[in-house]
């Protein structure tokens, strides 16, 4: 896989650390420019754009309720060691 980066346009890491930006609708008009003229060249990040869409329209079908208390905590734990290491 190779990564789109021509000149001006917007490198796909970067475009990975705004997706929520973009799909909350808080990216300035520049940057939602630049944002999608990358999706027209880049079909891994079309991609991935695609699958936070249907992951954020599944995980918002999910209640509380729908996990399994064992995966709960399991999950719990792993997202407090993950921020415990970003904040380190």
């Amino acid at each position: 896989m190779s990564l789109v980066s021509l000149d001006d346009d917007l490198p796909c890491q970067e475009l990975v650390d705004l997706v929520t930006d973009y799909l909350e609708g808080a990216l300035p008009p520049a940057l939602v420019a630049r944002f999608d003229r990358h999706l027209e060249v880049c079909p891994f990040c079309a991609e991935y754009l695609e699958q936070m869409r249907r992951t954020i329209a599944v995980s918002g079908m999910l209640c509380e309720d729908d996990l399994d208390p064992v995966a709960r905590r399991e999950l719990l734990a792993a997202f407090r060691r993950w921020h415990e290491a970003d904040d380190a």
